[in-house]
């Protein structure tokens, strides 16, 4: 059995690596793992406050008329990249394979647990995930970021916006558009959506810092978040 976790950066590297969440995380992922030996985990990790920060120093020393929106993103796949090597070494012989960084490329894994970073411009590492759930035959991608679920709109420029506990992918999509930009903050990227829905995988988007809940989504049981699917 293998499922696939899209961890954002934010919840890795708010500011710098939270190591606190790192260890309950960790711990809770033995856990499971140990609960059945064919327990498998591919983690896919975003570029979180690395990221940020100097995709910002470029658009701020580039300006507007010179950014490159390639450049951002090969920026924001670096940082994935810093932030992938840190799980991996902490995982240590759990995870026997290097950090993936074309899931198109990946057969198979040797350990229990695969770790994977940006690819290329075009798309977040949440489209790396689906790409991982559908060649290993994962039905669902559980995403973990700083939100606890999908809302109606941005809670934060609309006051009257609604949590939601399920939502197609055809409704989801008008929420969030068609087109990926780099530093995007949307709960999964379009790219990502367009492809889940065409591999008809279903996404879990809840929060990453709550690990009673991580653990609750790990196991099949009732949880805080929101599902998306066909």
């Amino acid at each position: 059995m293998t499922k696939v976790i899209s961890l954002g950066g934010s919840i890795v590297v708010p500011d710098k690596p939270d190591t606190e969440f790192l260890n309950n995380f960790l711990n809770t992922v033995k856990e499971w793992l140990n609960v059945d030996e064919k327990r498998r985990l591919i983690l896919v990790i975003g570029g979180g406050a690395p990221a940020r920060i100097y995709q910002n120093a470029y658009k701020t020393i580039c300006g507007d008329s010179a950014y490159n929106n390639n450049e951002a993103d090969w920026i924001g796949i670096t940082a994935t990249r810093l932030n992938a090597q840190l799980l991996k070494a902490i995982f240590g012989s759990l995870c026997k394979d290097d950090v993936v960084y074309d899931p198109t490329a990946v057969e198979n894994f040797n350990g229990r647990i695969l770790v994977a970073a940006g690819w290329k411009p075009g798309f977040s590492t949440d489209t790396d995930a689906v790409l991982l759930a559908h060649k290993f035959g994962a039905k669902t991608v559980i995403n973990l970021s700083n939100i606890e679920k999908v809302y109606t709109d941005d809670p934060r420029k609309n006051p009257n916006a609604k949590p939601l506990d399920t939502i197609s992918w055809k409704d989801f999509m008008k929420i969030v558009g068609e087109e990926w930009v780099p530093g995007k903050n949307t709960p999964f990227d379009p790219i990502a959506s367009r492809k889940a829905s065409e591999f008809d995988i279903t996404v879990i988007c809840a929060g990453g810092k709550n690990i009673e809940n991580i653990r609750d989504i790990l196991d099949d049981k009732i949880f805080i978040g929101t599902k998306i699917s066909n």
